[in-house]
C-alpha cells in the first residue's frame, strides 16, 4: 500500500520527534558544538603551555551535531603549525617563517598543489637541502613531500599510529590531520562565491562570513598521480563548518537520515573492495539540495519530502557519473571512491527506496529508529529528559573535563622533569604564563574557561608544595596559603578538598581534617561523576545516570564542577601533605618495572594517584581513629571494604591497585595482617608490575618471619 501525502506529513512529524529523542535536537546539537569549541581551546592553550605554536580545529559529525550514539561517528581533528607560512603568490612571503609556495601546472590534479621550499631570510627558492622530506624536480626546485607528517606521527605514536587517508591518528575513533593554513583563498574556492549568488542557500550573511574563513592544505595526494607523494589537497573545512552551523534542524535531521541509510542500506549495493559512499558525499548532497530548494520546503511536516529530494540529488549525480564538490570547482568526489559499476548498483537501489514510498525508514536499525517509527507515538517525552539525550550530555561534559585533566597531567609531568632550580620556580612561571593569557585581547571565552580551570589547579599544587615544605621543616604555614587553597577548592567537588584535609591530618590538625572530610562526604553523592586524567579507563567505564540527568539542565563550568570528582594526586614534592603509607605509590617501581610503562604511564606513575571516594574513606578511617571516634572509623572501614570486595565497584575505579593497598593498610592497623597479605597478593595477581603492593608484601613477609 502506497503512502498518501497526508501520511507523509504525519510520518514526517513522527520522524522529526523520534530524531529529537536520539540526540538530533537543538539542545544536544548546541551542546556538541560548544563542547568541541571548548576542547579546541584546551588543545590550543595546552600547546602554548608546551611551547608550541599550533591551532586545533574539530570538524565532522561530532562537532557539528549531526550524529547519534548509534552512528558511532569518530572525531575529526585538524592541527596547523602557525610557524609555517603558505604562499599563494610571492606577495605572501614572511620573514622568519617556514615559507612554502603553492605550485601547480596543467598536469596537477584538481584540488591539489605542490609546496616549493622558500627561504626564510629572503624571498627566494631554497636550492639546497639535505632534508629527506624534500624532493628535487627537473628544474632544481625543492618540494615538500606529504609523507613527512606520516613519519613524524609514527615517531610520536609508534605502534599506536593509525593511517587513514591524510589523517595520522593514535586511536581508531579519532582522526588527526596535520595541515597547513593558507593565507589566501585560491581561485577554485573564490569562484564559489560567484556561483552561490544564484541559489536559495547559503544566505548573503553566511557568504560574507565564509570569505573570512581560511582554507587548509592536507597531506593527501591524488591516487595514481606521478607526483602523488608531493601533492597537498586544498580543503575548505572552516567554510563547510560555517555552513553546517548555519543550518536549521530540518536539514540536520535530513543529513542524519542520509548517514543512517549510507551505513545500513547503501553499503549493501557497493561490492568493490575499495569503493565507498562516504559521509562527505552525504553532506555534499545536502548542500546542493539546500541550494536548489526554496526555504519553504524545509519544514517539520515536509521532512520526508526533504529526504527524498536529497536522494534525488544523489540519483542525479549517480546518473551523470560525477559528484561535484560543493565549494571547490573542478572536483569529482566519486573519482577514486565509487566505480561506475557500484554507482549504477546504488542508483537502482535508491530508485527502489523512493518508489517504495520510503518504507526503508521503518527498517533502520541505528538507534532503534525503525522500531521507534513503527510505534507511532502520539506523545513523546520532552527530549531534554530523554535517557539518550541525558547520556550524550553527560559524556560531553565528562570528555571536556577529561581533556582538561589530561593537560594538567602533562603540565605536572613537565614541572617534575623541569631543569629549573626548583619546582616552585617552574610552577610560578606556569601561573604567570596563564595569567598573561587572561590579558591577551585574542583570548576567547572558550580559552578563558580553560585558563581559569588550569590556574585553579596550578594554585592548588603551589599551595600543597608550600604546605609540604613547611610540614617537613616544622615551620608554620604562611597566611597567603589559605588564599591559594580557597581559590582552588572549587576546581571540583572533592579532590582539592581531600588534599586540604590530608594536609590538616599530616599537620596533626585532626578536627580540621574531620570538618573538611564531613563537607566532602556530604557533597559526594550518587550524582557525582569520577574522572581521571591519567589516561586510564576502568573496565566498567559507565557514567552515573544521576550525573547525566544533572548535565541536561546544568552545563556551565561552575555547575558541572559541583558534580565531578577528580582523582587525588600527590607529586613527590607534595608528599608531606599525604599520609606516609601513600608515599610508596610514588616509588612503586621494582626491578625493571619502569621499562614496562607506556608514554602516558611515565607522566604519572612516580606520583600517588587515588580515586576520590576511596581516599575519602581512608582519610576518615585514619582521622577518626586518631580522634578516638571508633564508630565513625569502623563505618568508613566497612564502606571501603565494600568497594574492594565488590568486583562491580572495583571495576569502576581508575586506580584499583592503590585503593586495594589503602584498604590493606587499614587491615594492618586493625591487626589482621594475614588478610592484608592475602589482599596484597591478589592486587599483585591483577597488576604484577608498577604496584606498590610489592613493597608491602615484602614488608609483611619479613615481619611475619621475624615474629615466627
Amino acid at each position: 500500500m502506497s503512502l498518501v501525502p497526508a501520511f507523509f506529513h504525519h510520518l514526517s512529524e513522527v520522524l522529526y520527534q523520534v530524531l529529537e529523542c536520539v540526540g538530533v535536537n537543538p539542545w544536544v546539537v548546541e551542546r556538541r558544538r560548544h563542547t568541541f569549541l571548548h576542547l579546541e581551546a584546551a588543545w590550543d592553550v595546552g600547546a602554548y603551555q608546551d611551547g608550541l605554536d599550533r591551532t586545533t580545529f574539530h570538524f565532522g559529525s561530532q562537532s557539528e551535531g549531526t550524529t547519534t550514539p548509534g552512528l558511532q561517528s569518530d572525531t575529526d581533528m585538524l592541527y596547523t603549525n602557525n610557524k609555517v607560512n603558505i604562499m599563494y603568490s610571492w606577495a605572501d612571503w614572511q620573514y622568519g617563517k617556514l615559507n612554502y609556495l603553492m605550485v601547480r601546472d596543467e598536469d596537477t590534479p584538481p584540488q591539489h598543489y605542490l609546496l616549493q621550499y622558500i627561504r626564510s631570510d629572503i624571498p627566494q627558492p631554497v636550492t639546497h637541502t639535505d632534508d629527506p622530506d624534500f624532493v628535487t624536480d627537473s628544474q632544481g626546485r625543492k618540494f615538500l613531500s606529504n609523507m613527512g607528517v606520516v613519519r613524524a606521527a609514527a615517531g610520536v605514536w609508534g605502534d599506536q599510529h593509525v593511517r587513514h587517508g591524510p589523517s595520522n591518528s593514535f586511536s581508531e575513533d579519532r582522526d588527526c590531520v596535520v595541515a597547513f593554513h593558507c593565507n589566501t583563498l585560491p581561485p577554485e574556492i573564490m569562484s564559489w562565491f560567484t556561483r552561490m549568488q544564484y541559489g536559495f542557500w547559503p544566505s548573503l550573511e553566511t557568504l560574507q562570513a565564509a570569505r573570512m574563513c581560511p582554507c587548509f592544505l592536507v597531506p593527501d595526494g591524488y591516487h595514481g598521480s606521478p607526483t602523488e607523494l608531493l601533492e597537498w589537497r586544498i580543503t575548505p573545512n572552516l567554510i563547510e563548518r560555517l555552513l553546517m552551523f548555519s543550518l536549521s534542524m530540518v536539514p540536520i535531521k535530513c543529513l542524519v537520515i542520509l548517514k543512517m541509510l549510507k551505513k545500513q542500506e547503501f553499503v549493501k549495493y557497493i561490492h568493490c573492495e575499495n569503493c565507498k559512499f562516504t559521509t562527505f558525499h552525504c553532506k555534499t548532497v545536502l548542500f546542493f539540495t539546500l541550494n536548489r530548494t526554496p526555504p519553504t520546503v524545509w519544514t517539520k511536516s515536509r521532512l520526508i519530502d526533504c529526504i527524498v529530494r536529497c536522494l534525488q540529488t544523489i540519483l542525479e549525480f549517480l546518473n551523470q557519473g560525477e559528484c561535484p564538490h560543493f565549494i571547490v570547482e573542478g572536483v569529482d568526489l566519486f573519482d577514486g571512491k565509487l566505480c561506475r559499476e557500484c554507482q549504477l548498483s546504488l542508483e537502482q537501489a535508491i530508485q527502489g527506496m523512493i518508489q517504495d514510498d520510503m518504507h526503508v525508514l521503518f527498517h533502520l536499525q541505528s538507534d532503534d529508529l525503525g522500531q521507534r517509527l513503527m510505534a507511532l507515538p502520539h506523545e513523546v517525552r520532552p527530549y531534554p529528559s530523554d535517557d539518550v539525550n541525558a547520556g550524550i550530555c553527560g559524556k560531553l561534559a565528562r570528555d571536556m573535563f577529561l581533556q582538561y585533566l589530561t593537560n594538567v597531567r602533562v603540565v605536572c609531568s613537565r614541572l617534575c622533569n623541569s631543569e629549573e632550580a626548583d619546582m616552585y620556580t617552574g610552577l610560578n612561571n606556569e601561573i604567570n604564563m596563564m595569567e598573561s593569557l587572561t590579558m591577551n585581547p585574542r583570548t576567547t571565552q572558550y580559552d578563558m574557561n580553560y585558563i581559569e580551570f588550569m590556574l585553579k589547579f596550578l594554585m592548588s599544587v603551589k599551595a600543597s608544595i608550600t604546605s609540604s615544605s613547611c610540614i617537613q621543616s616544622g615551620q608554620p604555614l604562611p597566611q597567603d596559603i589559605w588564599q591559594l587553597y580557597g581559590v582552588s577548592l572549587i576546581t571540583d567537588v572533592a579532590s582539592i578538598k581531600l588534599k586540604l584535609a590530608s594536609m590538616h591530618y599530616c599537620q596533626g590538625e585532626l578536627r580540621r581534617a574531620a570538618s573538611v572530610l564531613n563537607e566532602v562526604e556530604f557533597d559526594l553523592d550518587d550524582s557525582v561523576q569520577p574522572v581521571c586524567g591519567c589516561g586510564i579507563k576502568p573496565p566498567n567505564d559507565k557514567l552515573s545516570k544521576a550525573f547525566c540527568e544533572y548535565t541536561v539542565q546544568n552545563y556551565s563550568h561552575d555547575k558541572l564542577t559541583k558534580k565531578l570528582a577528580f582523582c587525588v594526586r600527590f607529586l613527590r614534592e607534595e608528599k608531606f601533605c599525604a599520609p606516609r603509607f601513600l608515599w610508596c605509590e610514588m616509588y612503586r617501581a621494582v626491578g625493571d618495572d619502569t621499562d614496562h610503562r607506556d608514554v602516558v604511564d611515565r607522566d604519572w606513575m612516580d606520583w600517588a594517584e587515588v580515586d576520590a571516594r576511596p581516599f575519602l574513606l581512608y582519610l576518615q578511617y585514619l582521622t577518626y581513629g586518631g580522634l578516638g571516634v571508633r564508630h565513625r572509623q569502623l563505618e568508613a572501614l566497612y564502606v571501603l571494604e565494600n568497594i574492594v570486595t565488590s568486583w562491580d565497584k572495583l571495576d569502576q575505579l581508575y586506580h584499583p591497585d592503590t585503593v586495594m593497598n589503602l584498604f590493606c593498610h587499614c587491615c594492618e592497623l586493625e591487626g589482621d595482617v594475614l588478610r592484608a597479605l592475602g589482599l596484597y597478593n591478589l592486587s599483585l595477581h591483577n597488576q604484577p608490575r608498577n604496584n606498590a603492593a610489592n613493597f608491602h608484601k615484602q614488608r609483611l613477609e619479613l615481619m611475619l618471619n621475624d615474629y615466627n
